[in-house]
């Protein structure tokens, strides 16, 4: 006999969820999709006054977010914070970098410091999130932001297409070792979107149209378009993907 079957829940409610880089860009704009699908949502960051912002700001609209000041690149640090929070269903890694120069011009402190966020510590804050998370027997999720620029190439993104490429790998790897935990890890890969981090790129008229002439859609990204997908991995309703990357680029990648 034929069996109706039934949606899977993007419900939140009940799960807790750690957010990297969460005071601005789109680890806010996650922070607050999590949290607006019931999620407890801690968001982690260097500077308490932008943490403060954050809070508020979603405060104002009825959500509760809570701030961490943490500096993610500080090994011991990373360790002792996370030890002391409560046990994660849900790790959002936002935090991120872009120092973009020619190939030949690539200093090693902007190589060091672009790798030493975007890859050294979404790896180990990984590491202890999942760590707990199996302790725990719970399961969870852990969705790194990546970019497109992990699946393309591009100008003056040497750096930050190695870190990314690379996050894409460990991402892989990842999911093959905690799957049997019920721990899925997956990439949310977006196109250029209008930032902080990306408002000097864009600025340059050139630049804006190379961009503009690769997404298929005819617009540039906006924070709002990576809200819907981590909740979407985060959820129920993505149980049965891991190890994959999901794609937010208008198209960019499709060529």
């Amino acid at each position: 006999m034929m069996r109706l079957p039934h949606t899977p829940s993007f419900s939140l409610h009940g799960r807790r969820a750690l957010v990297t880089g969460g005071s601005k860009g789109l680890g806010f704009a996650c922070a607050v999709a999590l949290a607006e699908a019931g999620a407890e949502v801690w968001i982690a960051a260097r500077n308490p006054d932008d943490l403060a912002d954050a809070v508020a700001l979603a405060a104002g609209e009825q959500l509760t977010l809570h701030s961490l000041v943490l500096d993610i690149t500080a090994s011991p640090q990373v360790e002792e914070t996370i030890s002391l929070l409560p046990v994660m269903d849900i790790l959002v890694n936002s935090a991120g970098l872009a120092r973009h120069q020619p190939f030949l011009e690539v200093s090693g402190e902007n190589f060091d410091a672009a790798m030493a966020l975007n890859l050294r510590a979404t790896f180990f804050v990984s590491q202890q999130v999942a760590r707990r998370m199996r302790e725990a027997k719970k399961g969870g999720a852990i969705i790194h932001i990546s970019s497109q620029m992990g699946h393309v190439g591009g100008p003056q993104r040497s750096v930050y297409c190695a870190s990314k490429f690379a996050l894409e790998g460990l991402m892989r790897a990842m999911a093959l070792e905690l799957g049997e935990a019920g721990i899925r890890v997956n990439t949310l890969c977006p196109t250029f979107i209008e930032t902080e981090l990306t408002r000097q790129s864009l600025n340059d008229p050139d630049f804006r149209r190379y961009v503009m002439s690769n997404i298929k859609l005819p617009r540039l990204g906006r924070v709002e378009d990576v809200m819907g997908p981590v909740v979407f991995l985060a959820s129920d309703a993505a149980a049965m993907i891991t190890g994959s990357a999901l794609m937010v680029d208008g198209g960019w990648t499709a060529a």
